[in-house]
């Protein structure tokens, strides 16, 4: 539906990549498009997938869902009733945050390597992918972990420099075009911002449409999408005061796996389990008073759930003597084995790092030498979900590179259209430095000194290397 209508009312046009002008006709809406994409919106801010990747940025801030935990007791007449006066910790023990920022440090952390045979071009892509961009990466990649799914915006900074930003999974809509995987017809932002208005601040819903042929921006008043400002389609480019866009949408996904689920789903039960049991150990030990079974005799009251109630909240009960018999109080001492919540930690914890096919940095397997074989047997979970990664990563890429052909083309110079560049992802993988570099030397005879150089585990930047070598020569 939506592509007809985006069809016909913004008259999408089929030229080729990289030169496509901005056209002032496209300015033009209807209601019925606007009316789709309120309904799309939401859609979206109430589905499930949207609330999937909020936990997952919940959890990894540290607000799971024990913090909502209560102590209880049955009360009269068997009910549960929430008792206030029992302590109540609430521990987290977030190791799922702990297993977010390994896998995605473990493959983004490294600066990343870039080969082309042409070096003036490889010089433009380094120079735009510099620092800044492997930043906003490895904010997109804890994205991807958390929510599935990580999203980029391509644009021109103030200083005219290509630039990237990252936007929040959590309020982009993709439209993709039918039967493709990552091209978009569009894609819709919805998303708030703080504003000062009569001196108080408030927050107001926006949302942005993001054309090929530039952006249109609105004002969300009870769920209506109303334009803001002019109305008109802001274009993405100027270009000696000519307006020019991309040719396609510059939004560009970011996936972990294919199927885009985040990493909280594999497991949010371990560590809701993982809470509780440090929870409940740290309460068993406050409460040493109701360690204990009370044996009663002559108990004074027949109601067992007041009394069940009673002993829960003071850790105490009334006994009398009646008919010549004496009453009193003995114990059932139930003592807490610290020993046996030892071992259920530890096994939780073992069972996240396997389900999140992460590294147990507490391995027995980590003492010693390690060999290169003992060292692929560590990080084989963790390179199963890496090269998953990288695959959808590289996909990505071939976009970036794209958008930065296109800037060179027009902004700088040279038209680098059919150029040839692969990506390499340096993983920061524990080695064996001694052994490494034996075999780059025992390489030399049968592979080119680039390629050993490449691999060799002191050289972080190739082509300065290369330079670094030609001097010396």
């Amino acid at each position: 539906m939506f592509k007809k209508i985006t069809e016909r009312i913004l008259g999408f046009r089929n030229q080729e990549d990289g030169d496509v002008n901005y056209n002032k006709e496209d300015k033009v809406f209807d209601r019925e498009f606007i009316k789709f994409l309120e309904k799309e919106a939401d859609r979206f801010l109430s589905s499930k997938k949207r609330a999937d990747m909020l936990m997952g940025e919940r959890y990894y801030d540290g607000r799971h869902d024990i913090i909502k935990r209560k102590r209880t007791a049955i009360g009269q007449g068997g009910e549960v009733t929430e008792v206030s006066n029992l302590p109540n910790n609430i521990i987290i023990d977030n190791q799922y945050a702990r297993m977010a920022d390994q896998k995605n440090n473990y493959l983004l952390s490294k600066e990343l390597t870039f080969i082309c045979d042409d070096e003036k071009f490889l010089r433009e892509v380094k120079d735009i992918l510099g620092p800044g961009f492997l930043k906003t990466l490895k904010a997109v990649g804890l994205d991807c972990f958390n929510c599935g799914v990580g999203y980029i915006y391509v644009y021109c900074d103030d200083f005219g420099k290509l630039s990237f930003k990252r936007i929040s999974p959590y309020e982009i809509i993709p439209f993709k075009k039918e039967g493709e995987r990552d091209s978009l017809d569009f894609a819709l932002r919805i998303y708030n911002t703080e504003v000062y208005k009569d001196g108080d601040l408030s927050l107001i819903d926006k949302a942005e449409l993001f054309l090929p042929q530039g952006i249109k921006r609105f004002i969300i008043k009870g769920g209506k999408f109303i334009p803001e400002g002019s109305g008109e389609i802001i274009p993405y480019l100027n270009y000696n005061g000519e307006a020019m866009d991309f040719g396609r949408v510059p939004i560009i996904s970011f996936r972990q796996n294919e199927k885009e689920i985040p990493l909280i789903l594999r497991v949010k039960e371990l560590q809701d389990a993982l809470n509780t049991v440090q929870s409940d150990f740290m309460n068993n030990l406050q409460e040493d008073a109701r360690n204990t079974i009370l044996v009663l005799k002559n108990y004074d009251g027949t109601n067992l759930g007041e009394f069940r109630k009673n002993l829960a909240k003071f850790g105490a009960v009334k006994v009398k003597s009646s008919d010549g018999a004496e009453g009193g109080v003995s114990t059932l001492k139930i003592d807490v084995d610290s020993n046996n919540f030892k071992t259920v930690i530890s096994n939780l914890k073992t069972a996240i790092v396997e389900n999140a096919r992460g590294i147990d940095s507490k391995s027995d397997k980590m003492i010693g030498n390690l060999s290169r074989m003992n060292i692929q047997s560590i990080y084989s979970d963790t390179d199963l979900d890496a090269n998953s990664m990288e695959t959808e990563f590289k996909a990505a890429f071939e976009e970036i590179f794209f958008f930065i052909k296109f800037y060179v083309k027009n902004f700088i110079s040279g038209d680098f259209k059919d150029e040839k560049i692969e990506v390499i992802f340096n993983r920061d993988i524990l080695i064996n430095e001694t052994e490494a570099i034996d075999n780059c030397i025992k390489s030399l005879a049968i592979l080119s000194r680039e390629t050993v150089v490449s691999q060799h585990p002191w050289v972080g930047d190739v082509l300065e290397e290369k330079e670094k070598i030609q001097k010396e020569i």
